[in-house]
């Protein structure tokens, strides 16, 4: 896709899901980041002036946090420009009409599409259905 262009109704991405099940967290507004969080695995903190939200590994939540945990994640390749529109619009509405809840967080390089682990394979399907491609988590561990 070349930058600035608008992605039509059928656009192909390549898509991998990441092997970890995730949890999201609240946290009180203006915690610093805790200490449970540290390491390399995928993880997003989100600071607003009502809340701290993190996105983890569910397995790094510890008892007493409040977390909505069985989310998994499909990460678009990238890196993706700037200019480029529509890309998360092409990755949602599939699973929109599907009825399939989701999570949605974008990075500097990509998009992320979180599913409950529940509806991943519903969630594969409506997406290969659309015309993306899906990697499996063993294809690419990052």
């Amino acid at each position: 896709m070349s930058p600035g262009s608008v992605l039509g109704e059928s656009p192909t991405l390549d898509l991998t899901v990441l092997p970890d099940t995730l949890a999201v967290c609240r946290l009180p507004t203006g915690i610093d980041t805790p200490a449970w969080l540290d390491g390399e695995a995928f993880a997003s903190v989100t600071r607003t002036p009502d809340e701290t939200s993190v996105l983890c590994r569910a397995a790094l939540v510890p008892p007493g946090v409040r977390a909505e945990t069985g989310w998994r994640a499909l990460r678009v390749a990238g890196p993706l420009d700037f200019a480029l529109t529509g890309v998360l619009a092409s990755v949602l509405s599939p699973l929109a009409t599907a009825g399939i809840a989701v999570f949605a967080l974008s990075t500097f390089d990509t998009d992320y599409v979180l599913v409950r682990e529940a509806a991943l394979d519903d969630a594969v399907g409506a997406l290969t259905g659309a015309g993306h491609r899906i990697a499996p988590a063993d294809a690419d561990a990052g």
